[in-house]
């Protein structure tokens, strides 16, 4: 589908739904541009999943309005723009891959060819085995394939990597990087915080269905102001190391300490003038965990909350 320069990939105006007591989403605005690849992320019922279901038109909002390059989803779906990677769903059966990605591109206008999507996710030395024999990361692998095969402006993905191991996951997000270096909008949804860290270009924080932050990595952890100290210190306890001057928690792990700071700066000077025998001193920033804790909350809560779609 051609897509006129400088149109909006996504747009969600007010998007809320409803399953009976459980508001799901509440008033979601976002817009994402042509070309970007943006991670959405929350804990269990956040409302990720009822979101990107009503991007994708599976879902009917109870009020606002999705619009994909302009278009309706479902106009937007018809012409091929869309390609979508779900949680749920098995492949079929009795097929071999080859057979599979050759049903799924017939149903679109402009598919791409087989033989390359085959190559692009690195499934061609399987392309001719039964579907039911692939091994996880195969079968997630021919998935992407079919979501890449129609030829899509914009890729959904939804808990791409789930259940998959480390090399697993490793080797889909080379292939997936891969396709969006051709310039295709991604978005994906998932649980690995490292994951949204490492490959997206913005990251779009959401709890109890509604957007909470939306920026790149760095800007989100630059919201959470708190460094870490970490050090070898033998001797102090916790609640003198409390006493410095810019610190707010101490962990002490044997020789090793943990100290979590508003004023780093002021606590390691006070640091070094208390201590000079302190060594292996390491000062980090706030990472994208401790983002995600404060920003949405404790997950635990999250779980047991009415919000349980995710």
């Amino acid at each position: 589908m051609a897509v006129t320069q400088g149109t909006p990939a996504i747009v969600l105006s007010g998007l809320s739904k409803s399953y009976g007591a459980v508001h799901a989403v509440r008033g979601v605005d976002l817009s994402i541009s042509h070309g970007e690849t943006v991670a959405i992320l929350g804990p269990n019922g956040a409302g990720k999943t009822t979101t990107i279901d009503m991007m994708l038109g599976l879902a009917r909002p109870d009020a606002g309005r999705v619009t994909l390059f302009g278009r309706t989803p479902a106009d937007a779906v018809s012409a091929g723009a869309i390609g979508g990677m779900l949680q749920t769903g098995t492949l079929l059966r009795d097929l071999s891959v080859r057979e599979l990605i050759g049903m799924v591109a017939s149903l679109y206008p402009n598919p791409l060819s087989i033989d390359d999507v085959l190559s692009i996710t690195a499934i061609d030395e399987v392309a001719d085995r039964r579907t039911h024999k692939l091994s996880g990361g195969q079968a997630q692998r021919v998935r992407f394939a079919m979501a890449l095969v129609s030829n899509p402006n914009l890729l959904v993905l939804d808990e791409p990597t789930a259940a998959l191991d480390v090399s697993s996951r490793r080797d889909f997000w080379t292939v997936m990087r891969r396709s969006a270096a051709s310039g295709k909008t991604v978005v994906f949804a998932t649980h690995y915080l490292e994951e949204a860290d490492a490959y997206a270009d913005r990251i779009v924080f959401m709890t109890r269905g509604r957007v909470v932050a939306d920026g790149p990595a760095t800007e989100i952890k630059a919201k959470v102001g708190h460094r870490s100290i970490r050090a070898t210190l033998e001797g102090p306890g916790a609640e003198e190391l409390g006493a410095l001057r810019g610190v707010v928690g101490v962990d002490r792990r044997g020789a090793s300490i943990v100290l979590r700071c508003q004023d780093s700066d002021q606590a390691l000077r006070d640091l070094l003038a208390r201590y000079p025998n302190v060594r292996d001193i390491e000062v980090t920033g706030a990472g994208l965990e401790d983002a995600f804790i404060e920003l949405t909350g404790d997950p635990a809560e999250e779980d047991t909350s009415s919000e349980a779609r995710a």
